[in-house]
């Protein structure tokens, strides 16, 4: 099921390093048809860059000196930019933050930040502190866990075995199963009414899990250099609780989904075959 929880994975795991990572199998698109594992209390859905690992900092820094060379964006400017849109795609934050650019010079800019994020980023990532002994806690309560990105499927997975978390989660949701909102969209068709949640740490994330019926969106408020994403703003943004750690995260579950069962109409009896 992955890595031993207790511990590291093991020392024959391939690991990030500069040289390039060792991917793992391609996987397909969601698979509608797929059985999924039974849900005791609910789901939650984790977002992986700067909500599970701490790794903001080092991608926005990779980022901006990716916007500066390319497109001539103060370092400083670029990393606010890259910050405030964070969440979606590198692909679609350079649409968005630059449109009148040629196509082929974003093509080429976002490919050179995806091979820059793997050697200087994601090879020196590490989870926040409380993260390990949370994904232990819900799962130990009955949560069904998984991790929604929109990076590559394959380096999420090879991440989250390198830090011995992978053990935790029944998929990892990455851009070779679409967007988040579809992620969403097919974990509600799977599992029905009962309680879906994503925690995430930027607007996009709330926006996505306001626009499919049903989710319920946490935040992760973040504080960077020249960057303060406040628990209100992600209220604001549609969370219905945010804080700068994952500590409470347990305790926030069991309050939001008793409230939601509160709220639910009791389903009316049959009636008695005669």
């Amino acid at each position: 099921m992955g890595a031993d929880p207790t511990g590291r994975p093991p020392a024959e795991l391939p690991v990030l390093a500069p040289g390039g990572p060792a991917l793992l199998p391609p996987r397909s698109k969601l698979d509608r048809e797929r059985p999924s594992p039974a849900a005791e209390r609910g789901v939650v859905l984790f977002d992986l860059d700067g909500t599970l690992l701490d790794d903001l900092g080092l991608i926005s820094d990779v980022a901006a000196d990716v916007m500066a060379k390319t497109f001539g964006t103060p370092v400083e400017e670029a990393r606010v930019h890259y910050l405030a849109t964070t969440g979606m795609p590198f692909e679609a934050q350079l649409a968005q933050l630059y449109p009148d650019a040629p196509g082929t010079l974003r093509a080429t800019a976002s490919r050179t930040f995806h091979q820059r994020k793997v050697a200087e980023a994601y090879a020196r990532a590490e989870p926040f502190p409380e993260v390990p002994k949370l994904l232990k806690t819900l799962a130990t309560d009955g949560w069904n866990l998984s991790v929604t990105t929109g990076s590559e499927t394959e380096m999420a997975e090879l991440l989250l075995e390198r830090e011995g978390l992978r053990y935790w989660f029944d998929d990892v949701l990455g851009s070779a199963e679409g967007t988040k909102r579809e992620h969403l969209a097919e974990y509600r068709r799977r599992y029905g009414e009962v309680p879906l949640f994503l925690v995430g740490d930027s607007r996009f994330d709330m926006e996505a899990a306001r626009s499919v019926a049903g989710v319920t969106a946490l935040g992760r408020a973040s504080t960077l250099r020249d960057w303060t994403l406040t628990p209100q703003d992600l209220k604001r943004w549609g969370a219905s609780w945010a804080g700068f750690s994952l500590g409470e995260l347990p305790a926030v579950l069991e309050k939001l989904s008793r409230q939601a069962a509160a709220r639910r109409p009791p389903r009316r009896a049959r009636p008695r075959a005669r």
